[in-house]
């Protein structure tokens, strides 16, 4: 099975599926001067449409690798992924970093299969 990529850029691919395999990259938010809830729930909408793009949905989501900018920001940026994933949720896990692209305060690369 072929490699196809989504949304080719000058550096990455907003997405590549492979073998039945949905690999998105890194995503994060528009609004840069937002506090962590807006800037979650932005890249889990965004995360949402890019997995539509390609032919599966947040239920088949295998795991999800959240970079956070501080740990401060944990229990909000929590409660907007829970309830974004009531049901069903991928295997997580999430780290701190010190700097993230853009000074976003989250991102989130996830996994899926297809549809």
């Amino acid at each position: 099975m072929g490699i196809k990529r989504i949304d080719v850029g000058s550096r990455m691919s907003e997405a590549v599926i492979h073998n039945g395999t949905v690999y998105l990259s890194g995503s994060a938010a528009d609004s840069l001067d937002s506090d962590i809830t807006v800037q979650t729930q932005e890249t889990l909408d965004y995360i949402d449409q890019m997995l539509a793009k390609c032919g599966t949905d947040k239920s088949h989501l295998l795991s999800a690798l959240v970079w956070i900018k501080s740990f401060d920001d944990f229990a909000a940026m929590n409660a907007v992924y829970a309830e974004f994933f009531k049901k069903d949720p991928p295997a997580r896990s999430t780290v701190q970093v010190a700097k993230l692209p853009r000074d976003v305060r989250v991102e989130i690369d996830v996994v899926a299969v297809l549809d």
